[in-house]
């Protein structure tokens, strides 16, 4: 299985955003899937469901910190490459605005929406967590 794969798995099993994308990457720093979810759960849905940054973006600056850290300078160009080609993708690595075409309850914080299949349907979630990891492996890859 692929890491696009696992992190799509992940995030449909009822991780957030932020736990799929770091999670599938957990196994390449010797992290256990657990403390994977625990130190990402608070990314989920905009950094705690408040709609701002993106979670799949902030699981992969999680994923790239592992990677190239722990020198911040060392991070902080990678992070800036990812989120470059995630908002050129997307239009935006902010969660309400790129859930705002999706549903208008989306862009509101609250309490979790129920993982059904309407709510797979409207979100874009999943293809994000997918893009989140494909742009990440590829900054790996180059850098």
């Amino acid at each position: 299985m692929d890491r696009q794969d696992k992190a799509e798995g992940f995030f449909r099993d009822g991780m957030c955003c932020s736990q799929a994308v770091f999670g599938a990457f957990a196994e390449d720093f010797g992290m256990d899937a657990e403390t994977a979810a625990k130190v990402s759960a608070g990314l989920g849905g905009g950094v705690g469901r408040m709609r701002e940054t993106c979670g799949a973006v902030t699981g992969a600056a999680l994923a790239l910190g592992m990677r190239f850290g722990p020198d911040k300078t060392a991070v902080y160009p990678h992070v800036q490459a990812v989120c470059a080609k995630f908002k050129r993708e997307c239009g935006s690595i902010v969660c309400r605005e790129i859930l705002a075409g999706s549903d208008p309850h989306a862009t509101t914080g609250g309490v979790p929406e129920a993982r059904t299949a309407e709510y797979y349907r409207k979100r874009p979630c999943v293809e994000l967590v997918k893009l989140a990891v494909r742009l990440c492996e590829e900054e790996v890859a180059n850098g």
